[in-house]
């Protein structure tokens, strides 16, 4: 008997507040006109069966995409690990592919690299590496978890990577091309990634 596949859903974490940039909804900015969660809905849609939307502002702007769009469980902006708790409560997929709203040379190539650690281990995450350090809301990950986060968040713990050193976890090498971890903090990172890719499209 051939295993049957995984079922997959992406999740786009776009719940943050973006402190650094003026408390602007990151996905909703534009990159070269398009907004940066669409770059990342292109990345994901080859990839995965459904997307969801991590958000807790904008939430009707963000459902125009055409994907459900899912609020944390609290009202407290508690971080990436409440929007991918929150989706797990409403999907019954196997595999979360999570991918955050701001970093738009993220492609489909990546995050099947990400699907293949987890896929032929025996891991429950896997998480991308630059060749110098982990990015940690770039991971795949097995929603049997949920029970694990559910017990990390009530303890009032936030912080993503304490989580994953609790869970057994690889890494997938993306340092062949390390640039596609760029994300937009700043809307001077935004006007430089721009002039950048103006300049490669010229060339």
């Amino acid at each position: 008997m051939i295993p049957p596949q995984p079922t997959l859903a992406g999740v786009i974490l776009a719940g943050g507040l973006a402190r650094r940039m003026n408390n602007t909804d990151k996905g909703l900015v534009t990159l070269n006109g398009t907004p940066l969660v669409s770059y990342v809905i292109e990345a994901l849609t080859p990839v995965v069966d459904n997307i969801y939307i991590s958000a807790n502002r904008n939430v009707d702007t963000y459902k125009s995409f055409g994907y459900p769009v899912i609020t944390d469980q609290t009202q407290d902006f508690s971080g990436p690990l409440a929007g991918i708790f929150s989706v797990m409560q409403v999907t019954h997929v196997d595999i979360l592919l999570v991918v955050p709203c701001d970093s738009p040379l993220i492609k489909a190539k990546h995050l099947q690299k990400l699907l293949t650690t987890l896929i032929g281990s025996n891991c429950e995450i896997s998480v991308a590496f630059d060749g110098e350090r982990l990015h940690p809301v770039f991971l795949a990950l097995k929603t049997t978890l949920a029970s694990s986060l559910s017990d990390y968040l009530k303890s009032g713990e936030r912080k993503v990577e304490n989580w994953l050193k609790q869970q057994h976890w690889e890494t997938t090498d993306l340092s062949a091309e390390p640039e596609i971890f760029t994300n937009i903090n700043t809307l001077e990172e935004l006007r430089l990634l721009e002039a950048e890719i103006l300049n490669a499209i010229e060339q």
